[in-house]
């Protein structure tokens, strides 16, 4: 039986972390995160990436202010 996937833009995070220019390690995305108020560590982005940990709603326009892209990107990808 498959691993139950808690989140659906774990695997975009990693992407849009990875193409960043320059790109950010998990470490780093934790940082800028924590910048913009969200207590948030590195461990819980890459809990976040390999879908074993949930993602809240609070969460998601941080991530994607720290990453420079529209929310909407973090959940479809597009």
């Amino acid at each position: 039986m498959p691993p139950q996937s808690l989140n659906c833009c774990g695997e975009h995070l990693a992407k849009l972390r990875a193409s960043h220019k320059p790109p950010l390690t998990q470490e780093l995305l934790a940082t800028k995160v924590q910048r913009l108020g969200l207590d948030i560590d590195r461990a819980a982005i890459a809990k976040i990436e390999t879908q074993k940990r949930r993602v809240y709603d609070t969460e998601i326009i941080p991530l994607a202010k720290a990453l420079g892209v529209n929310p909407l990107t973090l959940l479809t990808g597009e």
